[in-house]
Formats: structure tokens, C-alpha cells, sequence
């Protein structure tokens, strides 16, 4: 086959999958039904870019009867993250997946190149393209670089043995990040994946604290991709549509949800923070998740990768006179906690709401029935809790 021809059908493909992530426009997110998660305030575009400096970007494939995947590239900060690298820290909650990075980060406490979410066997190819852009950014040099790539599992609808994520795909997503709204549902990493049974995929949410408590944000962006029986602000949702994990075990003839899967969560903060607090912060965040329905089934891989951009706490890599950080104390990170849980149980709302019906040769993941979801929310009293909430 020519190059002509393989240039073309890369472009017809690029072309499906942008028109494909556009059908997501009618669908509401939570707040736009009214469903508002906990106390805080969100920021500007309830987004994990509403934390200064972090980018987003997707690349969604989209080809032929069985390729329904795609990557989501997360830019954490400017500038040049392998001789500037920041906080961060990998929270496992459970882990069955394939976590490009994760040993390092927890060795040293820091993240040194942008991360990516893909399908699950496409981090090999995702991370090696990773790594070439890494090294095309100013003032790299020759050095080692540990790229930071994480998973789920799309192959209810996708052939991920096909390894459809190489570096035409990766580049674009990086290439394309911004730092303004992000496109949520069936699009980039989310493409192929579900939720509690429906489709999932991506989706993002943050909280501004007051200034009385610090005045910081945190956004949180996740790839949903797991089971359980799904609870919406304390409503039952899952066992009202009748998807749940053992449903056939427990009371119906009919087939069950799969309770395994995966999540990956990505936590953003601009509050001064060191990579022991980063961990708690993601145990905050698996928190959030559990809310949700979620119970981290056997095979659920359930990640969280947490960063700060504060200034303060970025370090130079190399130094040979001791460097000074101002980092809050354990004592102020209760309402980061707090903010964190929030920011992800929405983000896992608006994922699922966002999604649209994917279809292949290998299945169909259908988007949850907005109609029926907000009847049952109505039914159980969760909407415009913001309205009453007394002063």
C-alpha cells in the first residue's frame, strides 16, 4: 500500500473520530440537571484545568468495524518538566493494570514528563511516543526519561490487540492540549470505556476552597472504565435501571453488569503540597470514587496520579546548595480533602452523562437514558441540592 493511500486513511479516520466526539453536544452535564455534588464552589470551567497551567488534549481513533479508542494527554505545567519536575505521587487503590512510570514516581516523589491514559495494551506504544516528544522539547539533552502512561481496558468495543495508539495519535493529543475547556464523554482514552455497565469515559470537574481555608483549587479528570452498583448523591440509580454488578446472582434471571474494570484518576492543586500529602490526597480521591458505587472489584485496576504546580514546591533537578520549599502543613489539608472527594465523584458523573452509544464488530456500550436518570433522581429528591442548603 502506498504512502499516498496510507496518508489518506489516516486522515478519513481522523476525520470519523472528530465527528464522532462531536455527537456528545446534546448531552447535559451534571450541574446543567441540576445534580450538584457536595459544598464547594467550582471553579470557572468545573474542569482540572481550572488549576493554572495544566493542559488537556485528546486524540480519538475511530476506524474500520472494531478500532474505538483513543489517548488523553494531561500536561501538568509549563515549561520544561524533566530539568523542573514537580509533586506528585501514584495512589494505588487496587492494582490489576499496566502503569507506565508508577515505581519511579514513587521513589522520588516527582513527575518529569506530561501523562497519558490509552487503552490497555497501547501503553507500550503510547509511552515510546511519549518519549520521542519528550526529547523534541527545549533544552532536553540525552538523558533517561520516565514517561507516565496509564490504562483501562477498552476491548468491549475495542480491538486493543491491534495496538491502534502510536505516534500520530500521541503527538496529536499533546500537541492539541489547552488549557480551556475539555471535552468530555466518548472522546481520546474515554472512547471505548464504561461505566457501572453504560458508557463512560472521560470527564473532569474542580473545586476552589474559600479563602478562608487557602483560596486553592483542585481539579480532578478521570478514564472510567469500572463496575459496581451506582449511587448518585445517595440515590440508587444502578439497582433502578437495573444494572448492577451480581444482579444475576443476587435477584434477576437476566445477564449482570461485569463488575471488573479500571479507573484512572488524575488530581491537579495549585496548594503547596509534598508527595506524602499528594498520597493522601488520593486516597481521598479513591474516596470519591467509592461514592459513586464503586468497591474496587479483583480486577479493577483503580490509580490515582496527583500533582501540584504550586512554584514553591518545584524543584530544579539538579542543585548543589540545598532548596528551600514552603509546603502547607498537615493540619490545613482537611478542606483539600474534602474538595478532592467532590471534584472526582462529579468528574465520574459527568463521564457518564457525557458518553455517547459506541458500537463496533465487537459490541455496543449504550449511553445511560438521560430521561429515565433524571426521573430517578427527581423520585429520590437529589436535585438543586444547592437550593437548600441554608446560609
Amino acid at each position: 500500500m502506498s504512502r499516498q493511500v496510507l496518508f489518506s486513511l489516516f486522515v478519513v479516520g481522523l476525520m470519523t473520530a472528530e465527528t464522532f466526539a462531536q455527537t456528545d453536544s446534546n448531552r447535559p452535564r451534571a450541574r446543567e440537571i441540576g445534580l450538584v455534588v457536595g459544598i464547594f464552589e467550582t471553579g470557572n470551567l468545573n474542569a482540572i484545568t481550572d488549576v493554572n497551567g495544566v493542559r488537556v488534549g485528546h486524540s480519538t481513533a475511530i476506524r474500520g468495524d472494531d478500532i474505538r479508542t483513543g489517548v488523553t494527554a494531561i500536561i501538568p505545567a509549563p515549561g520544561n518538566l524533566y530539568t523542573n519536575p514537580i509533586p506528585a505521587w501514584i495512589h494505588v487503590g487496587n492494582g490489576y493494570g499496566k502503569l507506565i512510570g508508577e515505581t519511579q514516581v514513587r521513589e522520588f516523589g516527582e513527575i518529569e514528563t506530561p501523562i497519558l491514559l490509552t487503552c490497555t495494551l497501547c501503553v507500550w506504544s503510547a509511552a515510546n511516543a511519549l518519549k520521542e516528544w519528550v526529547y523534541l522539547q527545549p533544552g532536553m539533552g540525552e538523558h533517561t526519561v520516565n514517561p507516565i502512561v496509564g490504562e483501562t481496558n477498552d476491548s468491549r468495543v475495542n480491538n486493543m490487540w491491534a495496538d491502534p495508539i502510536q505516534r500520530d495519535e500521541v503527538f496529536e493529543a499533546l500537541e492539541t492540549a489547552s488549557s480551556g475547556s475539555v471535552q468530555e464523554g466518548s472522546v481520546g482514552a474515554g472512547t471505548g470505556t464504561q461505566a457501572f455497565g453504560w458508557k463512560g469515559g472521560i470527564g473532569t470537574s474542580s473545586r476552589v476552597l474559600p479563602q478562608e481555608l487557602g483560596g486553592y483549587t483542585v481539579g480532578v479528570l478521570v478514564q472510567t472504565n469500572f463496575g459496581g452498583i451506582m449511587t448518585i448523591n445517595g440515590a440508587p440509580v444502578g439497582r433502578e435501571l437495573g444494572t448492577y454488578s451480581f444482579r444475576n446472582q443476587v435477584s434477576q434471571p437476566e445477564d449482570s453488569d461485569r463488575e471488573d474494570g479500571s479507573i484512572m484518576i488524575v488530581v491537579a492543586t495549585d496548594a503547596p503540597l509534598t508527595a506524602r500529602n499528594l498520597d493522601r490526597l488520593g486516597l481521598r480521591s479513591i474516596m470519591g470514587l467509592s461514592r459513586t458505587g464503586s468497591f474496587a472489584s479483583n480486577g479493577s485496576g483503580d490509580y490515582v496520579i496527583a500533582f501540584s504546580t504550586n512554584t514553591a514546591v518545584r524543584k530544579p533537578r539538579t542543585s548543589n546548595e540545598p532548596v528551600s520549599t514552603q509546603v502547607l502543613v498537615n493540619d490545613s489539608m482537611s478542606p483539600l480533602f474534602a474538595a478532592t472527594a467532590e471534584a472526582t465523584e462529579e468528574a465520574i458523573y459527568n463521564a457518564i452523562f457525557k458518553a455517547t452509544t459506541v458500537s463496533s464488530a465487537r459490541g455496543e456500550l449504550q449511553a445511560i437514558p438521560m430521561d429515565s436518570l433524571i426521573q430517578i433522581l427527581e423520585q429520590y429528591e437529589v436535585l438543586n441540592w444547592d437550593m437548600r442548603i441554608p446560609d
